[in-house]
């Protein structure tokens, strides 16, 4: 089993693919480049425009700050204004977000279509994090002070030993279970599996 702890402060706003805002990539597999499985980020939308096309891609999207937008996919409105709501849309579709009532942060989750699928659950409370046989798990606080208990990195049980994650940072498990994630808000957890 492979355990990642993935801190917000270690990541560097880069341009989107269509240079129209900042994206934080928080994790991809296989890593670097468009030629993805999966991949994870978080990003800043400061104006209405275009979103990035992705021949192949589905993505799913959920607001973590801000009041929403209006996404314009392949000609048809979607109101994306409840919040930490995931809402799913094909990514090689011309998509244009509308801003519903200033910026808004969005945790972009993005996967092959026919290899990849993603599940994308916000949580609250306590939950066992689980990897799926050749899968991986990921899951990113939405608030300061969750904990991940009984952690396993690298193949090491840490007992007694908690590991705090703050607000946006991550924990990634491919092939096993992390430990149980305790929130004291809420978190978002993305199940990645072959199709």
């Amino acid at each position: 089993m492979s355990t990642r702890i993935l801190r917000a402060a270690d990541r560097t706003p880069v341009p989107w693919k269509n240079g129209g805002g900042l994206t934080r990539e928080v994790a991809t597999a296989p890593a670097g480049g468009d030629g993805f499985d999966w991949r994870v980020s978080l990003a800043d939308v400061t104006a209405d425009g275009p979103f990035s096309l992705f021949p192949g891609i589905d993505r799913t999207l959920t607001v973590v700050e801000g009041a929403g937008m209006d996404l314009v996919v392949g000609g048809e409105h979607h109101i994306v204004d409840e919040p930490l709501w995931p809402h799913d849309f094909p990514g090689d579709r011309p998509t244009d977000g509308f801003l519903l009532s200033g910026p808004v942060v969005n945790l972009n989750v993005m996967y092959r279509r026919g290899r990849t699928r993603a599940e994308t659950a916000v949580v609250c409370g306590t939950v066992r994090l689980m990897a799926p046989p050749g899968g991986a798990v990921l899951a990113l606080s939405l608030d300061d002070g969750a904990v991940l208990d009984g952690a396993v990195l690298d193949g090491a049980v840490l007992d007694g030993t908690d590991i705090r994650l703050d607000r946006y940072d991550a924990v990634l498990a491919e092939g096993g279970s992390p430990g149980v994630l305790r929130t004291m808000g809420q978190a978002v957890v993305i199940t990645f599996s072959d199709v």
